[in-house]
This record gives structure tokens, C-alpha cells and sequence, in this order.
């Protein structure tokens, strides 16, 4: 899949230093899982994941800039179980010296356009509370929050499309 500007790869063995070079960022990271930059064991564990998740057609995808192939994140459609329901979240993260550049909400539409052509009549974001850029791309991209769930102990938002 590809954007105006960027283009989507699955995970390989092979990505552990791009994955790493977000995961280690303490500001990209910051309201991510517990908040602050993992750990080699983390990161490596985490793309085991990605890669499996891939493997089935789902999860985040790497993000590269077409101009320069420079990564500029990581995002996808995730599978997740909220409340005791599955969901499944556009997901999306911009490396630091990316952000105010549009690239959040050009990942975000994109990932919102393909679940709905796949027939998801319902969509999510998870945003942890304080990540304002976040909420705000997800208003944009057309979805509302609903409420407040409790994921390992932080408080984070559900913000929702359906249609």
C-alpha cells in the first residue's frame, strides 16, 4: 500500500534497527504501552509480533518516505480486544523529527480507507490521554470519542468510527 507520499512494507527479521530507532525515542514512545523507551528485549519481542501479525495480513507496517526512503513510522490496522470485544484500531506512530508534517493523519486516512474497503463497518483509535496530536488526528479522520477504557493500568481513550 502506498500514500501521496509514503509507502508500506511488512516487517522482515531484518528490521530490528528500524524498529528500534522509534522504539528507543522517548518522545515517540511516550504514550505508547508504559511510556517510555524499551528496551532491546522489548523491541526484538515486539517485532517477533509484527512479523507473525503480518504473516496474517494484519498489524502495523513500516512507512517510508518515497522521496528519500527515509522511515517515518510505523502503522497498520491492529487487532485488539476491548472490554471483552474485538476491535480493530488504526494504529499509527511518527518518528520525532517527522511530526507537524502531516504524516500522522496521512498514515491514519489511509489505514481508515483500507478497513473500510476490507468491510469493517467499525473502527478504532487508542490514545492515551495527554497525546493531543494523536486526538486530534483521530477527530480529523473522522472519529469521535467514546469513551475511556483502563489498558495496564493507564487510562486511554476510544475513539471510534462507524459506519
Amino acid at each position: 500500500m502506498e500514500t501521496e507520499r509514503l509507502v508500506f512494507r511488512d516487517y522482515t527479521k531484518n528490521d530490528f534497527e528500524h524498529l528500534y530507532t522509534m522504539t528507543r525515542e522517548p518522545n515517540v514512545m511516550r504514550y505508547i504501552r508504559h511510556g517510555g523507551p524499551w528496551t532491546k528485549e522489548e523491541t526484538l519481542q515486539t517485532l517477533e509480533k509484527f512479523i507473525q501479525w503480518n504473516k496474517a495480513g494484519k498489524g502495523l507496517l513500516l512507512a517510508f518516505n518515497k522521496e528519500d526512503n527515509q522511515l517515518v513510522g510505523t502503522s497498520g490496522l491492529i487487532p485488539q480486544v476491548i472490554e471483552g470485544k474485538e476491535e480493530l484500531e488504526v494504529g499509527y506512530w511518527v518518528r520525532e523529527q517527522y511530526w507537524g508534517q502531516g504524516y500522522g493523519y496521512e498514515q491514519a486516512k489511509a489505514w481508515k480507507e483500507q478497513g473500510l474497503q476490507l468491510g469493517h463497518k467499525r473502527l478504532i483509535s487508542l490514545i492515551q490521554h495527554g497525546n493531543t496530536g494523536s486526538m486530534r488526528i483521530a477527530q480529523k479522520n473522522g472519529m469521535v470519542h467514546e469513551k475511556d477504557v483502563d489498558i495496564i493500568g493507564k487510562q486511554v481513550a476510544v475513539f471510534s468510527l462507524e459506519v
